[in-house]
């Protein structure tokens, strides 16, 4: 059984080295994660989003963990007799992990040298000590407390505990190697990015945070994170290059100095996500500072006939987002270098994102950007491809934040209160009911813009029992957000936001 854990170990340690050099997402056992991650089918992808958020990536990582142990020890059971069975498996899933990298968009040809790597040493290793394990032992008498394990054992240990040190220092300098390699001290140097035009500051009353809302601004440690990268892509900001081309009259070619040495503006723009269910989590706002995209299309010279910039991440992750959402003048979708007053958080896209108001993220939202393609919505975008809405807009939706779901408050006089959201198209009134009883209108606070969400209060009468809470909203172009409850799938969940509580 340790001859076969060993030898897996041995050959992903090996590969994560080598990735050091070649790419970390080139490392065998990312590049099969993020393999599986493409082709694992979308309701269970959507279900592993919504129940794990952030923490869906370690959760496979983890279950990857376990299944290669698994066959680790599987490996060694096998060839108790004979080498052949464990070297047949550890090389298929070598030849699982070339075939892995290979098939990655983000991998150039050499992105399959860590994989190729990897099976060349796991091949080795199992062969190497299932010989040692299995030769004829020396003639001696059997081993006592006086009398120390016989040559070949005692061999054999010594070269696999040998093997585990040697494997878990590769690793461990792979891990190394890519650190250095990353983008935090290239952010760190950047420093503060100062906006020609800055938001205007955020006005009192907000936000009824006092009353259980969140803050209006989301901090970035506390500011969501929903993508498809087990590994967050790491690119200095001197290596960063983006390429507008397609269906453009010159193609353009911007390095990250050529970027912000643009005119950058601040804005104050609240994100959602897609796969949030009704009264999800997955909503933030922050102070995005960047280039408007309309001026870099401007400049690029967009043709007749566009319908879509298809937009690339390094780590070959693609969106599309309607040509007229993003040169419309009154819509600041920007490429963003800057959040709340910090370049962008290595998780949230550094060195540059999109940020798109009123659409949701899979359509509008790239992270580590690289590529802007201007075509036609002939080209299918990840999540399109998935079976997810070409077009996005964000439906006008509500959420309950205060009382929590089975909480317990005192009876008597009751403070509910929440957030509510339309971008790009306003909120005008928020309605609440307890028990399926007649809507009240709640306390709106203070609007910013209409591309961030607006909070609200109530105050309810609320005897000792059980209650029932429901909210909804109504935007700015009169519609009132239904009661239907439809899933996430295929462009966004509907329904009211309900709570339990109970008071006493």
């Amino acid at each position: 059984m340790w001859i076969g854990v060993l030898s897996i170990g041995s050959a992903l340690a090996v590969g994560h080295l080598v990735a050091a050099a070649t790419g970390p997402n080139s490392s065998p056992y990312l590049a099969v994660g993020n393999t599986a991650v493409d082709l694992t089918p979308e309701p269970v992808k959507a279900f592993a989003i919504r129940e794990f958020g952030a923490a869906d990536k370690t959760v496979l990582l983890a279950g990857m963990a376990v299944v290669l142990l698994a066959l680790g020890v599987l490996a060694g059971l096998v060839s108790r007799r004979r080498a052949l069975p464990g070297l047949l498996l550890v090389g298929g899933l070598g030849v699982v992990g070339i075939a892995a990298a290979a098939a990655r968009p983000d991998l150039g040809a050499l992105g399959v040298l860590p994989a190729v790597a990897a099976a060349a040493v796991g091949l080795g290793v199992f062969a190497w000590l299932h010989r040692l394990a299995t030769a004829p032992p020396a003639e001696a008498a059997p081993p006592t407390e006086a009398t120390p394990p016989a040559p070949g054992r005692r061999r054999f240990l010594v070269t696999a505990g040998s093997v585990a040190v040697v494997a878990g220092a590769a690793a461990a300098i792979g891990q190394r190697l890519s650190a250095t390699r990353g983008a935090e001290r290239s952010r760190a140097a950047l420093g503060r990015i100062a906006p020609a035009e800055p938001a205007p500051p955020v006005p009192a009353g907000a936000d009824f945070a006092a009353s259980g809302t969140p803050t209006f601004i989301t901090p970035n440690r506390d500011f969501y994170r929903v993508d498809t990268a087990l590994m967050v892509p790491q690119i200095e900001a001197g290596d960063w290059r983006l390429r507008v081309h397609g269906m453009v009259d010159r193609e353009l070619e911007l390095s990250f100095a050529d970027l912000t040495g643009r005119r950058l503006v601040e804005r104050t723009i609240t994100l959602c996500c897609v796969s949030n269910d009704v009264g999800g989590p997955y909503i933030s706002t922050a102070d995005f500072v960047g280039v408007p995209i309309r001026e870099v299309l401007a400049e690029a010279g967009v043709r007749p006939g566009a319908q879509q910039v298809l937009s690339t991440s390094v780590d070959g992750f693609t969106a599309g987002t309607p040509i007229d959402v993003l040169t419309d003048p009154k819509r600041d979708a920007l490429l963003a270098v800057a959040m709340n007053g910090e370049p962008l958080p290595v998780e949230h896209g550094f060195p540059v994102r999109m940020v798109t108001p009123g659409l949701y993220g899979y359509v509008s939202a790239t992270k580590w950007l690289t590529d802007l393609e201007v075509t036609t919505f002939d080209r299918q975008a990840y999540w399109v491809q998935r079976g997810w809405a070409q077009r996005a807009p964000v439906k006008t939706q509500s959420r309950i934040d205060r009382p929590a779901a089975f909480g317990k408050v005192p009876a008597g006089r009751v403070v509910a209160a929440g957030i509510a959201w339309a971008q790009h198209t306003g909120v005008d009134r928020v309605e609440v009911r307890m028990d399926g009883g007649p809507w009240q209108v709640a306390q709106l606070s203070t609007e910013v813009s209409t591309d961030t969400w607006r909070m609200w209060r109530i105050e309810l009468d609320a005897p000792p029992g059980g209650h029932t809470l429901e909210c909804r909203a109504t935007d700015r172009s009169g519609y009132t957000q239904t009661g239907q409850r439809t899933p996430p799938e295929p462009d966004g969940a509907t329904g009211w936001h309900s709570v339990f509580f109970t008071t006493q």
